[in-house]
């Protein structure tokens, strides 16, 4: 049994990755390597037995079909894309490329080469857009809350692509799910909240809580868009991919949209995590305000009631003990860090 991981040199394909090898698994990885710090990361990491990377932009069609043609997998993981708003605002034709014709261009060497492969697909909450008609409460000591949804949104919650990144992120969602209908390949959506935890080389407009735990350790101003109360479900990375992993092993996912994030136990707001630093590295962070960016939610909590009914997962990582893991490996790695963010 062979495992393909798309993106597998970046942040959450880095973990993965490393989490089947430690299963025993063999493991192919795809990965492009335009990201910065993916070719580093990957050296660093220094994968070796049962290990097999191919330099392969998804973008690229014929280059892809002729992969799948020469080898078959059981699970196949798609995490590669352009994954920044601010990206997406600045060039949206590279974020249609990277996310929506990348996607594509797997689902139909897939559905070309007649695989049985099962897809897991890489979405985000994006595709709810600012959920700026939802009646929020606001807490200083807790940051915003969602007055009507005691468990977050639900996958039924209406759809509303803003940016080119929640557009482009949202119709390979959708093509995902069609393939299913349409060609029965096997498919599963996961529509992701805030992702954290190690090997992530966060920087300030993606990745905010590596970011913001690399910027206080080296004593940066942090800046904070909107007024720092906003919230999100925070998820260890680990229990993403544990996700992963349980969703892939069941055909009840098949053509299945999951919300997943850490739920209202590990939700944080922009000045939380702040305060956290604060007591946690004992000193005084500084911050300024700047308006808030396009697209963003004032708060964000994945219901994640689906995923627990259909494969049994629940986040298992405490807030605290994910942010100090986090911590710990941005301390050891904070050289590297550095001369990758050239900070």
């Amino acid at each position: 049994m062979s495992y393909l991981v798309i993106g597998g040199a970046g942040f959450i394909g880095s973990n993965l990755v490393e989490t089947l090898l430690k299963q025993k698994k063999q493991v192919f990885v795809i990965d492009n390597l335009s990201r910065k710090g993916t070719s580093e990361l990957k050296k660093k990491l220094n994968f070796k037995e049962n290990y097999r990377f191919f330099n392969i932009d998804i973008k690229d069609y014929r280059k892809l079909l002729n992969f799948f043609k020469e080898y078959r997998f059981s699970n196949i993981f798609l995490l590669a894309g352009q994954v920044a708003v601010t990206t997406s605002l600045i060039d949206p034709r590279l974020d249609f490329n990277s996310n929506i014709l990348g996607c594509f261009n797997v689902l139909e060497a897939l559905r070309n080469t007649g695989s049985k492969s099962k897809l897991v697909y890489s979405s985000t909450n994006k595709v709810y857009g600012k959920l700026q008609n939802l009646k929020t409460n606001l807490s200083i000591k807790s940051g915003y809350n969602l007055k009507k949804f005691p468990l977050g949104i639900k996958e039924n919650f209406p759809i509303d692509f803003v940016t080119p990144y929640g557009c482009s992120k949202g119709a390979a969602d959708f093509y995902c799910q069609d393939y299913f209908k349409t060609f029965n390949i096997k498919t599963v959506v996961m529509r992701q909240s805030c992702i954290y935890g190690r090997m992530q080389l966060g920087i300030e407009d993606q990745g905010w809580i590596a970011w913001m735990i690399i910027a206080s350790i080296l004593n940066k101003k942090i800046t904070i868009y909107g007024d720092g109360f906003q919230v999100r479900d925070a998820l260890y990375a680990d229990d993403l991919i544990d996700a992963y992993l349980k969703s892939s092993k069941t055909n009840l996912t098949n053509g299945k949209v999951y919300n997943i994030g850490g739920g209202q136990k590990s939700k944080t707001s922009i000045l939380g995590l702040i305060n956290f630093l604060e007591q946690k590295l004992n000193k005084k962070i500084k911050f300024d305000f700047k308006n808030e960016r396009v697209g963003d939610q004032k708060v964000f909590i994945s219901d994640n009631s689906k995923a627990k009914k259909d494969f049994n997962w629940v986040p298992k990582t405490n807030l605290e003990i994910g942010l100090n893991s986090t911590i710990d490996w941005i301390h050891s790695n904070i050289d590297f860090i550095k001369r990758i963010n050239k900070i």
